[in-house]
Parts: structure tokens; sequence; C-alpha cells
């Protein structure tokens, strides 16, 4: 029996110990599965808060227990070598700076990046991609900067890039990119946002500078193209040298690293010049689109619009195209419109109708530049946005508060005369009073005290003595001519029942003897 026993309890533990292994293991998939536990930080990394580092590791794939809340994930620097829907394991909602750089990516398919959805800024650079088919970067929707300078790019597909509605940002820097993406520009998958694209290093020998030149100033301002073998082009060189005129950054500051080279020749020379190959004589007027400055006015008002071009010398005229597309020259009077010389629209008593577009066209012998300004009237008194609303509604309470406290201010240290002057005056009010009653009184008063205090308040009748004998009066005392209607009815109403005696007292036939 007690073998029985014990062999039975070695069975029970052999079983409690394979659940407790089972269960072990359950756990360990589970966390692989479902990304890690909050606060575990990959053996391979580094952690700090909401940045992991997991650089120069030889990691061909992206850990799986790794925090999901992190904001910034460095990868650079590792064997990672194709990005596919698998490659990230879990969402991460919150993660919005991806580092990939230095690694050995060679293709990315479609749906790459449909767990990364706020990523703003992703680091693709020195990797070995060849070409960019569409669309592989359409889920970052809220993508803002994208870096894929020093990779092997030829070829670049015109969707690509579509749905990156925020970019702001591309480089394409040090590829082997032999045209100009200027899909980027027009077309359907256009980047509205993209205010710097930096193609330098790359294989360009020309632009399609008509083209170019479609694309607003606020886009064209932030175009790097030097260091491209370009061969010397007067178009070319005029563009250039326009950008350089109106201080565009890209050729402002590498305006040295601008060079071409000759057809005939194999020397290169500088891009950026005046009287470069006599192209001054025989190039083509080119047209440049530029876009100036919002005007708003009130609906009545005069305003002058200014023509926000760089071409300003003496040979320069202006023309203006009002959104009706009315042609106005130079001090020609349509309407209420005139245009001065130095290229300023005037608009009299501005109409809700003049809102619109309006463009000046500055011509030039050798360039012509068109520029775009919206003018918008309106009475903008009733329309003013919620932040205003709200900015002069804190502003009035607070100049009101502030009004407040000033008057209240003045009134306690400015008066004449402050509460406890007051109380005395009615105290002194008081005894007068009680001093007049006594003395229009015909019999002492023998009340007691009590009774006094409460006839404290009432109301004196003030007698004068008549000056000069008048028959009937028989030297007796009468009231005030302009009194004798009101001084009776004010006694009785403003003393009780108890004072009646008192009253009759006052107005008896008994004679008053006035001071001579």
């Amino acid at each position: 029996m007690p073998f029985f026993d014990s062999s039975l309890s070695m069975e029970l533990g052999n079983v409690h110990t394979k659940w407790k292994s089972i269960a072990y293991v359950f756990l360990l998939l589970t966390v692989s599965i479902v990304g890690g536990a909050p606060g575990v930080c990959p053996p391979t990394c580094v952690c700090a808060s909401d940045v992991v580092s997991c650089t120069n590791r030889n990691l061909s794939t992206v850990p799986r227990t790794i925090f999901k809340f992190i904001k910034k994930l460095d990868l650079s620097y590792n064997k990672i070598g194709f990005l596919d829907p698998d490659w990230f394991p879990v969402m991460f909602d919150k993660l919005q700076t991806l580092i990939l750089h230095h690694n050995t990516i060679s293709s990315i398919s479609g749906g790459s990046f449909s767990t990364l959805r706020n990523v703003k800024y992703l680091d693709l650079s020195s990797n070995n991609l060849r070409t960019l088919s569409n669309p592989v970067f359409q889920e970052l929707k809220m993508l803002e900067e994208l870096l894929l300078y020093n990779n092997q790019l030829t070829n670049i597909d015109p969707g690509a890039f579509g749905g990156l509605h925020k970019l702001q940002k591309l480089y394409l820097s040090y590829n082997a990119l032999a045209h100009f993406p200027l899909d980027l520009y027009v077309g359907r998958n256009k980047l509205l946002e993209l205010v710097l694209l930096d193609i330098s290093h790359n294989n360009l020998q020309s632009v399609p500078v008509q083209d170019i030149s479609l694309i607003s100033a606020r886009q064209l301002s932030g175009i790097y193209l030097h260091e491209n073998p370009f061969l010397c082009d007067c178009p070319l060189n005029t563009m250039l040298n326009f950008w350089y005129r109106r201080h565009f950054t890209p050729v402002v500051d590498f305006k040295s690293f601008y060079k071409c080279t000759l057809p005939s020749e194999f020397k290169k020379m500088p891009l950026i010049q005046e009287n470069f190959l006599n192209c001054s004589e025989n190039t083509v007027n080119e047209t440049y689109h530029a876009y100036g400055v919002l005007y708003e006015v009130q609906i009545g008002e005069r305003l002058v619009v200014h023509c926000d071009s760089k071409i300003v010398d003496r040979d320069t005229q202006f023309i203006w195209a009002t959104p009706e597309d009315k042609r106005l020259g130079p001090e020609k009077k349509t309407d209420h419109f005139r245009v001065f010389f130095n290229g300023s629209l005037e608009i009299q008593e501005a109409q809700v109708v003049d809102s619109g577009i309006y463009s000046c066209t500055a011509i030039n012998k050798l360039v012509n530049e068109t520029v775009d300004i919206r003018v918008t009237v309106g009475n903008f008194t009733s329309h003013k946005s919620h932040s205003h609303e709200a900015f002069n509604t804190a502003f009035t309470t607070l100049a009101a508060c502030v009004v407040s406290i000033i008057l209240v201010l003045l009134y306690l240290y400015l008066t004449p005369c402050r509460c406890w002057c007051k109380s005395k005056k009615n105290k002194r009010k008081q005894n007068q009073n009680s001093a007049h009653s006594s003395i229009l009184s015909a019999t002492p008063s023998h009340e007691p005290q009590v009774e006094r205090k409460s006839s404290t308040g009432k109301r004196v009748v003030f007698l004068e003595p008549i000056k000069g004998s008048e028959q009937g009066q028989n030297g007796k005392v009468r009231l005030l001519p302009n009194e004798n209607l009101t001084a009776d009815s004010i006694l009785k109403n403003s003393r009780s029942k108890s004072d009646s005696d008192s009253v009759n007292s006052v107005f008896s036939d008994a004679p008053f003897i006035a001071p001579v």
C-alpha cells in the first residue's frame, strides 16, 4: 500500500512538471507572436523611453520583442535585404521616425509600410535600390521627409510617390537618374507640398526648361540641380541665371558647382554667368511662372497690388490680366483699374466681383516672368475666424477687469469723505434733529429714554417769522408760502400715530416770538 502511494505521487509530479513546461512554452510563443510585453527591450537593442536603437547588430529582420509605443526606431548598419508586407512584425501606431540607412535593401514591394501609417521621417539612404515601382509608399499618408540618396536608382515610376500628399522634402542625390522627375510637379500624382527636391549628383544632361517654368516659385526655389553632367545650353543658362537673380538658395549656395560641357569640347565651364556663349543674342524669350503675395481688402477701399517680379530694369514692361482675362496696360485706366509704370496695379473702390487671381507679366528682351497674385475683397469684420473672436473676447474681458479694479481703487482712495466720515455726519444730523424737536416743542418732554430713541428719525419743519404786519395774523407764526401744501403731509406721513400729540403742539395757536 505505501509503494502504491509513492508511485502515484511520482506520476502526479511528472504530470505537473509537463504541464508547467507546456505553459512556459506557450507563454514564450505568445510573447513572440504578439510582439513582447511593454517594457521588454530586445537584447540586441538599446532602449531609452520612446527611442530604440538597434544599429550595427547584423540584423536581417526586425526584432519581434520590441516596444509598440516607440516613436523612433534606428535599424541602420544592418543586413536587411528587402521590404515586403511581413517585414515589420506588428502595427506601430506611434512610430514617427524610421531609420534604415546603410543596409542591403534592394527592393520594396507594395504594402511594405502598411503597419507604419504614421511615420513622418523615413531614411532609406545608402542602400542598393535600383528602381522604384508604383506605388510603394502609398500607405505613408503622414510622411513629410523621405531620404533616398546614395542608392543606385536609375528609374522611378511616375506613381512611385503617389499618395504622399504631405511630403515636403525628397532627397534623390547620388543616384544614377538620367531624367528629371517632372511627375512630382505635374499630373495627377503631383505633390503640392513638396518644397525641396535634391536631385544633385545624378546623370542629368538636360532638363525640360519649358515645363519647369510652369512650376510655382514656392516649389521652384527648392530644386537642387548642381553636380550633374549638363551639356552647355542657352535655355538652361537663362533659367539658372533667372534663379540666381531671384536669390533661390540652390543656385546661390552652390553657384560654383553648376558646370557644363561643350559638345565639341570636353572641358567644363561655369554654367551660371552672364554673356554665356552669346546667349543674349540667340536665346528666344523664355517664360517663367511665380506666385506672389495674397491681398485682402474691404469692400469700397482702394488697393495697390505690386508686381513681385525680379525682372526690373528700364526696358521692362508690365501687363496685367484680371480674373475675367481683361488686359491692362500701363497708364491706361480701364473701369476702376490703373497700371503704373513701375508695374503696380491700382484698384479703386474694390468690390466683391474683383476677387480672384491677377496675373502680372514682366516682359524683358531676354526673359519673361508671370506672377500670379490672389486678391480677396469682402467684409472681413463679419467673417472673422473663431480664433480672432476668442482673442477679442478674452482681451475685452481682461480690459474690463482692469478698468473695474482702477475704478474701485479711485473710489477707495480719492473720494473726499469715507464711510467713517459719513457715519459721524449722520450722528451729528441726528443730534441736530433732536435739538430742533426739543426747541419746537411747547412743553418739556417727560418720555422715557427708550421712547426718545425711537423718535430720533422724525422730520422737523422750520418756521419763519412774519416780516411786516399783516391784518389777521395777530403776531402768530405761519408756514412759508411755498411749503403750505407739503409740510403737513410730510409730517403726517413720516410720523407714527403715537406722535400725533407732538404734531398738534407744534401747530397750536401758542404765540412764537422770533428774535429781533
